[in-house]
């Protein structure tokens, strides 16, 4: 309700648990995580077969809405931390283009095999990227390498920074809610 999407625009949210896993740099205590995380010299590093398998379940929900009738061009992903690096593997690792993808304070993972990414059938899949200026846990910097990453690959990005941390506040939800009316119009058929 706090989007404020009009109740006749046709949009209905699914929202999946991360199954719950050890978590390395949680000194390996068993928590919701869509990946594992250790930490390593000058940063953290990624478990890419957690990431992988964590797409795939998010894609097998993709499919089960393709099944009941929701066109791919009507669904959107979106995620905030690791739920958005996960909702953008996902999305542009799937083979058939979405309405979009929505990455919150976040970053993208698995980034130096962007080469071999099925391309979204070539990027259709619009991004809207937003990130804190000052979030703690991932830099701002990180989340700029990101949008970088994904326009040099060919991916339209919208890009938003706002003055916070690791967080969400009202002008994104606004703009998060303006994007989404964008990214899926007329559905209210």
């Amino acid at each position: 309700p706090i989007l404020g999407l009009p109740h006749d625009a046709g949009i209905r949210f699914v929202f999946p648990h991360a199954p719950k896993r050890p978590v390395t740099i949680n000194g390996g205590m068993v928590m919701r995580a869509w990946y594992d995380i250790a930490a390593e010299a000058g940063g953290f590093s990624d478990s890419q077969t957690d990431i992988v398998e964590s797409a795939q379940l998010i894609r097998s929900l993709v499919d089960r809405e393709i099944s009941f009738g929701i066109p791919p061009g009507r669904i959107v992903l979106a995620g905030f931390s690791q739920g958005g690096a996960v909702a953008l593997y996902a999305a542009l690792t799937y083979t058939r283009p979405l309405a979009g993808v929505m990455a919150l304070s976040t970053y993208l993972p698995l980034a130096e095999s962007i080469d071999e990414w099925p391309q979204s059938v070539e990027c259709e899949v619009p991004v809207f990227q937003a990130h804190g200026l000052m979030d703690p846990l991932i830099s701002i910097e990180r989340g700029r390498e990101a949008r970088d990453q994904l326009v040099a690959a060919g991916y339209l990005v919208e890009w938003h920074q706002y003055p916070m941390e690791h967080s969400v506040c009202k002008e994104e939800i606004e703009d998060i809610a303006s994007w989404l009316l964008k990214v899926l119009p007329d559905g209210r058929d």
